[in-house]
Order: structure tokens, then sequence, then C-alpha cells
């Protein structure tokens, strides 16, 4: 399938959607506090020029980047570290197996009482919870690194560190970055709920806090939902994109073998 018929489908799956939450919203099928979809999409469409939500989606995306790149850097070093290290790896392993099904949402508590501000919080959070993703990619990434591959380099005498270099590493790297993907979306989603839990007003849901306190206005709730929504799109869209580009090889790879 071309990438065109994906987005033809794609957007008649979207349109399809909108016209039944539309037609149950007016049709009075639903619960009558449930807006109609045309009234939710006009007031995402506003929040474009409104200086307070953008400063809240703002503030959600420096948390998010922040420790999303640390995220990235650490778990990639621990990865290496790991991989080519056998003895730390069996000494780490129950203590990785232990903390990687922790629910990054449950140390939301934790985490405000631990840091002095809520973009601390909010950072720590992104990162505990991106960590895993990368990690484990990079250690399954290079333990399935072509052995061949690295026993030619070896047999010419490179060292460890030159065979990381030129041969595991580049092998990794398609690996680490569906990671580095899969942590973004899982990121936005912690540092959102953060927010959501935290109450302070900050970020996208400090504002969709805000907007259901005095009654409620779920036409506002609902189009920073739609917001958060096409972030994550977009940051995923970006990120395929970018993998695309960067390891062009493996995608042509990929695809043959398929």
């Amino acid at each position: 399938m071309t990438n065109r018929a994906r987005i033809v489908r794609g957007t008649i799956g979207v349109a399809g959607v909108v016209a039944v939450a539309e037609l149950v919203s007016r049709a009075g099928f639903a619960d009558t506090s449930l807006p109609p979809a045309s009234s939710v999409l006009l007031r995402a469409a506003e929040f474009f020029g409104d200086t307070e939500f953008l400063t809240a989606v703002g503030s959600t995306l420096e948390a998010w980047i922040l420790g999303l790149l640390l995220a990235t850097v650490v778990a990639v070093a621990v990865g290496i570290a790991l991989s080519t290290t056998p003895w730390l790896n069996r000494a780490t392993h129950v203590l990785v197996e232990f903390m990687r099904p922790i629910p990054s949402v449950a140390l939301i508590p934790l985490a405000i009482v631990s840091f002095s501000s809520i973009t601390e919080s909010k950072v720590s959070l992104v990162f505990y919870s991106a960590c895993w993703p990368i990690l484990i990619n990079t250690l399954y990434a290079l333990r399935d690194v072509d052995p061949l591959a690295k026993e030619t380099l070896r047999s010419f005498g490179f060292g460890k560190a030159a065979i990381l270099l030129r041969v595991s590493l580049p092998s990794a790297a398609p690996f680490v970055a569906t990671g580095v993907r899969i942590s973004a979306a899982v990121g936005l989603v912690v540092v959102v709920s953060f927010e959501l839990v935290a109450g302070n007003g900050e970020g996208i849901g400090g504002y969709l806090l805000q907007t259901q306190s005095g009654g409620g206005r779920p036409d506002l709730m609902l189009a920073g939902a739609i917001w958060a929504g096409m972030l994550g799109a977009l940051i995923n869209v970006g990120l395929v994109a970018l993998e695309r580009r960067a390891f062009r090889w493996h995608a042509v790879r990929t695809e043959a073998s398929a």
C-alpha cells in the first residue's frame, strides 16, 4: 500500500468517526453532556490563538523533551555497558526485571515529594518511563548483531571498542531508534497524567483539569485531549520520517525481506 493510499484511508476513517460522534450527540442516543464533535473541533481550532493554552502545551513539551533526551543518553549508555560486560549484566538482570514493570503513574506521589519543582518531577517521571523501552531495545539489538561481522573485524586486529563503533552500534541503531519512538509516546502519556494528578495547573493536563472547575466544560476538555492526541501523532510521524531518513538502508532491507 502506498503512502497516499494510507493517508486517504486514514482520513476517511477519521471523518467517519467524527460523523458518527456528531450523529450520536445530536440524535440524543447518548448522555446530553456529550458535546457535538463539530463543537469540540471548533474549540480545538480556537486553541491555536489561546496564549494560555499554548503556554501549557509548551510546559508539557519542555518536560517531555528533557526527560526523553536524558533517558536516551542514559539508557543507551547502560545498554552498551550491560551488553559488553556479561558479569554486570548478570548482576543487574533481576533488578532490571523488577523495576521495569513498575507503572510510572504509581510513582507520581513519590516524584511530587522528592523534587522541589513540578518541572523536575515531570522530567524525572518521563525519564523513568522512557528508559525501559530504549534500554531493552538496545540490549536485544546489541545481542543480535551478526557474530560473523564481529569476528571478521576481530581477525583483522580490531579491538572491542572499534568493533562496537564500526559494527555493533550501526547495526543496533535502527532498533534503538524504535525504542526512542516508543518511549516518546509513553513519555507524553506520563507527563500529561502527572499534570492531571498533580493539579497545579501546569501543562496540558493542568489545563484540562481547570476546564472542569465551576461546572465543567466537556467541549474544552475533549478539545484539549484532541490536542494531546495530535501532538502524539505528529511526534510519531516525525520520528518515523527521521528514522527512515537516517536508516534508509535498514528500511530498504526490511521491505525487501517482507
